[in-house]
């Protein structure tokens, strides 16, 4: 395989990975999101613990992890390679998504570990409620900015490759 489809095949599954990525976060957005607010506190709890346990798999992993390796390579590739008009969009989609993992990494998994560490039967409703309040707010805040830069991510990769032509 040649460097330059290897870059291909790097561009193709970075495309790919961020768009999974991507459109994993806005699918929770616009549904899970909503569903959790229609439940009661220690549902919600519970609901949430038991996700933030099944979301640790490969198939996740590939693609979060994934996205984040594949699009850093991609940007390395062009700005190595080409100094075009793709090479900017690669690089601003690869500074978004980074961003995301940011996020995700020092926003939504420590409240997640904040979450696994309580014993939710011990708590009074007093107690489920205020830790939801704080919970779901803060959560909900960082899964909606990690969600647009995803999505802008994704967006600047496709304009990326529209501008490699």
């Amino acid at each position: 395989m040649n460097g330059q489809s290897l870059q291909t095949l790097i561009h193709i599954t970075t495309l790919l990975l961020i768009g999974l990525a991507g459109g994993f976060f806005y699918t929770w957005q616009v549904s899970v999101i909503p569903g959790t607010l229609k439940i009661s506190d220690t549902s919600y709890l519970e609901a949430m613990k038991s996700i933030n346990k099944e979301i640790l798999n490969p198939f996740f992993f590939v693609i979060f992890f994934g996205a984040l390796l594949f699009v850093l390579s991609d940007a390395g590739f062009h700005l190595f390679n080409s100094r075009s008009l793709a090479t900017l969009w690669v690089s601003l989609a690869a500074i978004l998504y980074a961003i995301t993992f940011g996020i995700t990494a020092f926003g939504n998994v420590p409240l997640n570990n904040s979450l696994e560490a309580l014993q939710l039967d011990e708590l009074s409703a007093v107690e489920l409620k205020d830790f939801r309040n704080y919970y779901e707010v803060a959560w909900n805040k960082y899964h909606v900015y990690r969600m647009w830069t995803s999505l802008m991510a994704f967006i600047f990769i496709i304009i990326g490759t529209i501008n490699s032509k």
